[in-house]
């Protein structure tokens, strides 16, 4: 029996998740400071998934163009 394409690897998973598991929430939590020492990992508060968008290709040429083109006209003054 095959394994399903979603089911493969987390490597190979290139759409973004809406569901954490338990560590990746306390992991959330605790970079937000809402994470009590002690506290029991079971009934956890919800967290938000934030999905990165990818920006297009053309669209990082051009600010890496405009970053250099900056401070060269700055030089100028």
């Amino acid at each position: 029996m095959s394994i399903d394409k979603s089911l493969r690897r987390k490597n190979m998973l290139a759409r973004s998740r809406n569901v954490l598991t338990r560590g990746e929430r306390i992991k959330v939590l605790q970079n937000d400071e809402r994470w009590p020492e002690g506290r029991s990992p079971y009934g956890l508060p919800k967290v938000r998934v934030l999905k990165i968008a990818k920006k297009a290709k053309k669209a990082k040429e051009e600010t890496a163009a405009e970053g250099e083109a900056a401070p060269a006209a700055e030089g100028k003054k």
